[in-house]
């Protein structure tokens, strides 16, 4: 069938005076933006058979139709299909190695910041670990220090507080923050 073997202004025509119709109805029931609408999409045919837009798309259509027929009994088409097919495979897998050695190498610089800002910290008096080897009532016997509190012995589990702690004084932002949410009783 080729494209002179169809009558394509009647039809063109046809599909425009339907749209029309339909978008009368369409004015009446639901008003002049839909009716409008109907009547941009009906005009459309016509268009396109006047511009020629028709004939293009029929030869497109033909010509992607050649195109996917020849694959049928090509066995060099086939073997194109699947060269494409590994070509997409290693691009993705080459993406996918390039991500992941940023995510390591992102990884291991922030260890090696963690364990920079952990030794700077055990360097300083009060801010290390604390000492397995002192149990806690070497810890509380020492003289200048408190007692371990009665409910931070161990064996006891800590009273729990209805509200947590404070921020510091000047962090304003979240004193505004938690004037907010008590207003909203949040």
């Amino acid at each position: 069938m080729s494209y002179d073997s169809i009558a394509w202004l009647p039809l063109a025509a046809g599909l425009t005076i339907l749209g029309l119709v339909l978008s009368y109805f369409a004015y009446r029931r639901r008003g002049l933006r839909p009716a409008l609408l109907g009547v941009a999409w009906s005009l459309l045919p016509i268009a396109a058979y006047l511009t020629g837009a028709i004939e293009m798309l029929w030869k497109v259509g033909a010509a992607i139709g050649q195109f996917g027929t020849g694959f049928v009994f090509s066995p060099m088409k086939w073997a194109g299909i699947g060269v494409t097919g590994l070509a997409i495979a290693l691009f993705l897998a080459a993406g996918g190695r390039q991500r992941r050695r940023a995510v390591r190498e992102a990884r291991k610089s922030a260890r090696s910041q963690e364990r920079t800002v952990a030794g700077d910290r055990a360097d300083r008096p009060g801010l290390g670990a604390p000492d397995p080897t002192r149990s806690l009532a070497t810890r509380a016997a020492q003289p200048g220090k408190d007692p371990v509190p009665a409910d931070r012995a161990p064996g006891t589990t800590p009273a729990k507080s209805p509200r947590r702690a404070a921020p510091p004084a000047d962090d304003d932002d979240l004193k505004d923050i938690e004037d907010i949410l008590r207003k909203r009783s949040l």
